[in-house]
């Protein structure tokens, strides 16, 4: 199904039986909601999977190019308004990597319409105006990049330390040809108006958080695990979950203890 809200382009595939529970799942950087497919089969018997494309990736196409200012939040506020359209009760919610930047700031703007939440490989934002404004112009240099060579983005990409062990690993060749599939020109620009650098820093808001949390993190991953550990020192309702042996994409590289701990937490009865 394609929505647009708020000239806000989406591409929703659900999995599942809408009367069950309802998990939302956003995609990271060069996905899409297909992503999420194989992992949403195993899940179907228990919860409706909802897997979105998030704009300018999969199937949600910018119609015309969206204002670089503002449409970050403009898509929080559309991806809000897509799920209050559903009859269906809280939702779980899972982000990974641009689609946990964009959970974290769904979840903290809209908590009465989640139940818990799974963040993986992501952070608040930057937390200073000058970091967002070099990342902006950081992103703007890599978005002509795609623009040109898109084929040799998609390698420079993959040699990036971030994912050293998703490229050891046996399934990197299927996920580097699915990211091909892709449209330059909607990625560029995704990357320019939902880019870090693009996101208002969510740091001061997680003191506010009244939603049980998980923060997901691959051992490999120094960064994220660090600021992971700073996010549950803010963020009340939350914990990090360290992936032994895997890195920023670990919800690939080790798919079972993935689901393990999702359904472990989601089946989890609070205190």
């Amino acid at each position: 199904m394609q929505r647009s809200i708020q000239g806000v382009p989406f591409h929703i595939l659900t999995v599942g039986n809408i009367s069950l529970p309802r998990i939302i799942f956003l995609h990271g950087f060069l996905g899409s909601g297909s992503d999420w497919l194989p992992m949403a089969r195993q899940l179907s018997q228990d919860y409706c999977c909802m897997m979105v494309d998030l704009p300018g990736h999969g199937k949600a196409s910018f119609e015309e190019n969206p204002p670089n200012d503002g449409f970050f939040e403009q898509t929080v506020d559309a991806l809000a308004e897509l799920l209050k359209e559903s009859a269906s009760p809280k939702s779980y919610l899972v982000g990974y990597s641009m689609g946990g930047r964009l959970a974290l700031a769904l979840l903290l703007r809209y908590q009465e319409l989640f139940t818990k939440t799974i963040i993986v490989s992501a952070s608040p934002g930057l937390m200073t105006i000058e970091e967002q404004i070099k990342r902006q112009e950081h992103d703007e240099k890599v978005a002509r990049k795609i623009e040109r060579n898109f084929d040799g983005f998609i390698t420079a990409w993959y040699d990036q330390p971030l994912f050293s062990t998703l490229k050891h690993h046996s399934i990197f060749k299927e996920v580097e040809s699915e990211r091909k599939i892709n449209d330059p020109r909607n990625l560029a620009l995704a990357l320019r108006v939902l880019g870090t650098g693009r996101q208002g820093s969510q740091w001061e808001a997680l003191q506010h958080n009244r939603v049980p949390v998980r923060l997901f993190a691959g051992e490999k991953d120094e960064r994220y695990v660090e600021i992971g550990r700073q996010m549950v020192k803010l963020c009340p309702g939350s914990d990090l979950d360290i992936f032994p042996h895997c890195g920023h994409t670990l919800q690939l590289e080790n798919k079972e203890l993935f689901l393990d701990r999702l359904k472990f937490f989601f089946n989890q009865q609070e205190e």
